[in-house]
């Protein structure tokens, strides 16, 4: 069972009490509507499916039911932290658990 930490409720809880959002930081286009179909599929559809640290979005959906941001292991499948939405992306040398 996967534990997540919400950083607005500060609790950590089961997996089963979220519901995962895609990718974090994908930026929208500002006029999409200038956008080809190429473009267009691109911001919709392609994602970098990383192996190891990845930046995601989950919502606590049973709890306050916010979006948040997380960076979890795709290998291990641990979260290495949580944040809240709109907040900097932390770099991955900052986190204990990736530090070599």
């Amino acid at each position: 069972m996967l534990l997540i930490h919400c950083p607005y409720c500060n609790e950590t809880l089961p997996e089963a009490e979220f519901t995962y959002a895609g990718e974090a930081h994908v930026v929208r286009p500002q006029d999409p509507s200038s956008q080809t179909d190429d473009q267009w599929e691109g911001f919709l559809f392609i994602r970098a499916n990383a192996r190891g640290p990845h930046y995601e979005r989950w919502r606590h959906l049973h709890g306050c039911g916010r979006f948040f941001n997380a960076v979890r292991d795709t290998v291990s499948d641990r979260f290495l932290t949580t944040y809240k939405a709109g907040a900097p992306r932390p770099t991955l040398e900052a986190l204990p658990e990736v530090r070599k």
